[in-house]
């Protein structure tokens, strides 16, 4: 029980040399991060569309 309360004192010590960003560029990386999940989800959405295709293609025949 000692080192669970001692882990969390240094944990809470660690935190407060953390340089944390401000709200405005939380904001700006936020919309970086979905943006790119984003393109990214198309992308992966795109070429499972063309393989399905491809697939249905090679084993259906029209």
């Amino acid at each position: 029980m000692v080192d669970i309360v001692n882990y969390f004192g240094e944990v809470r010590e660690e935190f407060k040399h953390v340089t944390w960003p401000s709200k405005k560029e939380a904001a700006r990386l936020t919309v970086y991060v979905v943006g790119g999940s984003l393109l990214v989800g198309l992308f992966v959405g795109g070429v499972d569309s063309v393989f399905a295709e491809a697939l249905k293609y090679l084993l259906v025949g029209d």
